[in-house]
């Protein structure tokens, strides 16, 4: 199948799905909610007002896709590739996004950035994260630097935990069973086990919340074959506390923590069999937040405090330490009814400190010294938004990036669109302008072998325009396009006599593609959601991107106390490299398409107080790979239970 049927075939998917739920459409009229996304302005706006296609996971959504992770959830988002959430749990997960990689995607936590110094790409391990401590992701693509700094080039993932309920206590519990098997082996063992527990109230003006979480998984290796076909074990442990209280009606001040801690075993192919290798990682994290109402708008800072430890047991034992601490204070004003404005300055340092053992040596010693490698920057930001009473909205701003070791960058963007009311719902034309910067991580510019301090930073451009309809009865199509250039991007080069460093590369490249969402709403019991993704980016630069991927889900309420769901995907064949012991020098390979089927049924007791789940994942045993050489999950079955008292 060719590059143009495939892209005609995944376009035509969503304009079949759309032409015919017009035509199924029940008689009983259903009014979808008007949805409200915050991520592209700091502001509540409806999502019709927004500018940017914004994805919105609500907690339903989580709850119909129970025994699976964060990173699998998010990368069935249209344009989305995650590399790693089919594989051994412990797998090291890679980033696609509109043909970026790690290092240009930001994750926040309650609008909060987090990330690990540490790492080559400065970016931040989900696998740190428990599904069950979170109450919606909100999928902000595109570059969006000006209000979120370095490093939100390709996409924003931010993601709210929890919040305390209402009622003076409350609590919950949540127990998975499932297996963890390859196609190869389908035995079905009891060998992955998911416990959450949460308790949490309001107390007149003071609100707390504490939760714990462990998952244990074995059964699965990490590698196909080779050295060691064992079950590598992946074991990880989630607490999380937040106290607030409410002041006034005017001032709220919310203090919360968390510990997470996972250690995953894994499969190094230059490790004998006597040696056992494994990776931990520690995360504490502490932090504030406060916000301030007055007449026309709220000061709001959010600060937090991030120490992340990682410990490899390999062949090549190595620690790494980092710890970020990040303010964010800003001041959102509302002029009157048509024009919002957000005024802020963000601050981190961000530091690391590795140890490994040299050539000759026997023990670990320290590579990395923390007194030198370390940034910090101050970012003045403001950004306005227009919203018009004839159609026309305006998202616009700008950032002004200080680092301690690049001086200043200047990162704007430019959001105009327009929406159409009509009797049935509204449509909407958008356009997007952006710039990012993207500066080297410590890593890169400080590694004693490969690290180069006369790294250039990177620098993103993107354009985007589309279309979305919105239909009253709960139907939602957009369509939108993307291209970005980038800049000195920082490669991994071959020197030559086997050294090789970070370096930027001269020429620039791009990456376009098109996004597709279908969404309806059949009647009060039977909905759809699906996308389609072309992605184009240029040979040298396209491993492991899929130039089309499909996802659809079919969604059904056989009684007010049961669901059922049956949902899909297509990845498309992908480039892949694999080392060459004969010729010393990589081959390139292709991985082929899969498609992969998933099943999922609920049914609530006792008044909606306890939930009976099962989900079935790669109903049929397809076989197929994300990493030349390493394991995919085959067909997969978790029941489960939740209590909320």
């Amino acid at each position: 199948m060719n590059l143009k049927k495939k892209c005609t075939a995944a376009l035509l998917l969503g304009v079949t799905m759309l032409g015919y739920a017009q035509k199924q459409t029940d008689s009983t009229e259903v009014q979808q909610l008007d949805e409200i996304v915050i991520t592209d302005s700091k502001f509540k706006l409806k999502r019709e007002n927004s500018g940017k296609v914004i994805t919105k996971i609500t907690q339903a959504d989580l709850e119909h896709q129970q025994g699976k992770s964060i990173a699998e959830i998010i990368s069935n988002t249209a344009g989305i590739e995650i590399n790693g959430t089919k594989s051994n749990a412990g797998q090291s997960l890679n980033y696609y996004i509109r043909g970026g990689r790690n290092r240009q995607v930001l994750v926040l936590i309650d609008g909060v950035a987090v990330t690990d110094a540490s790492q080559i790409a400065n970016d931040y391990d989900l696998r740190l994260l428990n599904t069950d401590q979170i109450e919606s992701i909100e999928i902000l693509k595109g570059a969006s630097s000006t209000l979120y700094g370095s490093g939100a080039a390709t996409a924003v993932i931010n993601i709210k935990l929890k919040e305390a309920s209402k009622s003076p206590i409350s609590a919950s519990f949540r127990n998975v069973l499932g297996s963890n098997q390859s196609q190869d082996n389908q035995a079905y063992y009891a060998e992955d086990f998911r416990n959450s527990v949460s308790v949490n109230g309001t107390l007149n003006k003071f609100v707390y919340l504490a939760s714990f979480g462990n998952q244990y998984t074995s059964g699965l290796s990490s590698l196909s074959g080779g050295i060691e076909p064992d079950k590598d074990v992946y074991n990880a442990i989630n607490g999380h506390i937040k106290t607030g209280y409410q002041f006034s009606d005017a001032f709220k001040f919310t203090f919360y923590g968390s510990f997470d801690d996972y250690k995953a075993d894994f499969d190094d192919t230059y490790s004998g069999p006597e040696i056992k290798d494994v990776s931990k990682t520690s995360q504490y994290r502490f932090g504030i937040s406060s916000e301030f109402k007055y007449k026309k708008g709220s000061i709001t800072l959010n600060a937090a405090n991030n120490k992340i430890n990682r410990e490899i047991s390999s062949s090549y034992p190595a620690i790494y330490k980092s710890g970020s601490l990040v303010a964010d204070v800003y001041n959102r004003y509302q002029f009157n009814t048509k024009i919002y404005s957000v005024l802020g300055v963000n601050l981190q340092q961000n530091s690391m400190e590795s140890f490994a053992i040299p050539y000759g040596s026997l023990n670990l010693e320290q590579n990395i010294n923390p007194d030198v490698a370390k940034f910090e920057i101050i970012d003045p930001y403001v950004n306005v938004v227009y919203v018009s009473d004839f159609g026309l909205n305006m998202n616009a701003g700008a950032r002004l990036n200080n680092h301690s070791e690049y001086g200043s960058q200047l990162v704007y963007s430019l959001n105009p669109s327009f929406k159409k009311n009509l009797n049935s719902g509204y449509l909407k034309g958008l356009a997007s302008f952006s710039t990012a910067y993207i500066t080297p991580s410590l890593y890169q510019l400080f590694e004693p072998t490969y690290g180069n301090n006369a790294l250039n930073p990177e620098e993103n451009t993107t354009v985007e325009f589309g279309a979305e309809i919105g239909i009253k009865n709960g139907a939602m199509f957009n369509l939108v396009y993307f291209n970005r250039k980038e800049t000195n991007f920082i490669d991994f080069v071959d020197l030559g006599n086997y050294v090789y460093q970070y370096k930027n590369i001269e020429e620039a490249f791009t990456a376009s593609g098109l996004e597709l969402n279908v969404d309806y709403i059949f009647s009060k019991r039977f909905k759809i959601k699906s996308n389609a993704t072309y992605t184009h980016v240029e040979e040298n630069l396209s491993l492991r991107i899929p130039e089309i991927k499909i996802n659809a889900s079919l969604m059904y309420e056989l009684s007010k106390n049961t669901f059922i769901s049956l949902s899909y995907q297509f990845n498309d064949s992908r480039r892949d490299m694999v080392y060459n012991d004969n010729t010393y020098m990589n081959d390139e390979i292709l991985l082929k398409s899969y498609n992969l089927f998933d099943f999922y049924i609920s049914h609530k007791l006792l008044n909606h107080k306890v939930l009976l789940f099962a989900n079935v994942i790669n109903v049929f045993n397809e076989s197929y790979e994300e990493l030349r050489g390493y394991t995919t999950r085959g067909r997969n079955v978790y029941v489960g239970l939740n209590i909320n008292l």
